[in-house]
């Protein structure tokens, strides 16, 4: 496969996984510096990662927002909670994420990753906030 045809394979899943409102306002925001950090991250990790047999999406998913449980990349975090809530994850999957990722990553990083998670519901109307 070409760069070429990596890179549009790449954009593809890109824009199935975050969706075209995100991927869109990334473009929007290309500039002669970050333009080529942008078409790399689209050909390697979307057009040959994401794109690899190995593995299904849901694990990929879950791989990484636990990554980003662990290493406190909350932006990357909420952006890949979005992704999932938007592709058949249910908040019930992402709060045992945070769960298993609590014990291996740290209660601190769970607890913040909670409150995380749950801006994100109540943002997508999936939570009022006030449930128990």
């Amino acid at each position: 496969m070409t760069p070429d045809e990596r890179y549009e394979k790449g954009m593809a899943v890109r824009r199935e996984v975050l969706g075209d409102a995100w991927v869109d306002r990334s473009l929007k925001n290309r500039n002669a510096f970050n333009t080529e950090f942008q078409e790399m991250i689209t050909r390697i990790v979307w057009g040959e990662i994401w794109t690899r047999p190995g593995l299904d999406r849901k694990t990929r998913r879950c791989m990484v927002l636990a990554s980003m449980i662990a290493l406190g990349r909350w932006g990357e975090f909420k952006l890949h909670v979005r992704a999932a809530l938007n592709d058949a994850m249910t908040p019930a999957d992402i709060k045992e994420i945070i769960l298993q990722s609590a014990l291996y990553c740290g209660v601190p990083a769970g607890n913040h990753a909670m409150a995380e998670a749950e801006q994100v519901l109540v943002e997508l109307g999936l939570m009022s906030g006030r449930e128990l």
